[in-house]
């Protein structure tokens, strides 16, 4: 009776070995290959907000705004 026993145990756990890899195996399968596709134009275009100049003309709009702004500040004083 104890080797019917340990015949049983040892066939569950083969099972549970063979269920185990097949699950992995399953998993595995379903993943998904990892596809990289990194493109850098330094050509022409981009944004707006990345192009110099753009920050020049905003800067100096910027101070053309400020001095009129105190100028007309120190005129009502």
């Amino acid at each position: 009776m104890k080797s019917l026993k340990t015949i049983s145990f040892a066939f569950k756990n083969f099972l549970a070995i063979v269920m185990l890899c097949m699950l992995q195996t399953i998993a595995f399968a379903q993943d998904k290959k990892v596809d990289v596709d990194i493109t850098t134009d330094k050509g022409g275009g981009g944004t707006w907000y990345a192009q110099p100049w753009v920050w020049i003309v905003g800067g100096a709009v910027f101070l053309l705004l400020l001095v009129a702004l105190m100028r007309s500040n120190s005129n009502k004083d």
